[in-house]
């Protein structure tokens, strides 16, 4: 996610494809994780992509991101495939996203913590890392445990049950 303008020129959090397809495929791979903390089982590439409608070819970079930053593992061989290096438990949503396309929330490109708009701009500063601080705690409290689940954090959920939380803007 990035903070842009949008046509509207209200400030606009866009989440890719690729950040979609990444958390989906590490659900997948929560959901093949045994319970009971044996070593999981390897998932292929393919399963995974069948299991989610992803493309095999994009899902494939994905993977190398997820395995770069130490979130999966994985084995080659007729009976290989991917699995996460942790408990879904300990990993959450920030890691994937983080692992799949960098910082949550930058302006063109730059954290909002290392931007330079000189005083007079100080409160748009502020506004950029109050919305990165918003992120970050809807995103580094969900872990894949909770969306295999079903069950967010109330406050999470508290959140997404709000009227304006569905609104159309």
């Amino acid at each position: 996610p990035a903070g842009a303008a949008s046509t509207s020129g209200e400030p606009t959090v866009r989440t890719t494809a690729k950040v979609d397809y990444a958390v989906r495929a590490a659900l997948e791979l929560a959901r093949a994780h045994p319970l009971d903390g044996s070593r999981p089982a390897p998932v292929t590439r393919q399963q995974l992509a069948e299991a989610q409608d992803i493309p095999s070819k994009f899902l494939e970079h994905i993977l190398a991101d997820l395995k770069r930053s130490r979130l999966i593992s994985s084995v080659r061989g007729a009976d290989g495939g991917y699995w996460l290096s942790r408990p879904p438990a300990e990993i959450t949503m920030a890691d994937i996203i983080r692992a799949a396309e960098g910082p949550l929330a930058d302006v063109r490109g730059v954290r909002p913590d290392s931007l330079d708009y000189g005083d007079e701009l100080e409160g748009l500063q502020r506004a950029w890392i109050a919305l990165r601080a918003n992120l970050r705690a809807v995103l580094e409290n969900v872990t894949l445990t909770d969306l295999r689940d079903g069950k967010l954090a109330a406050e999470i959920d508290a959140l997404a049950d709000s009227d304006d939380a569905w609104a159309h803007r």
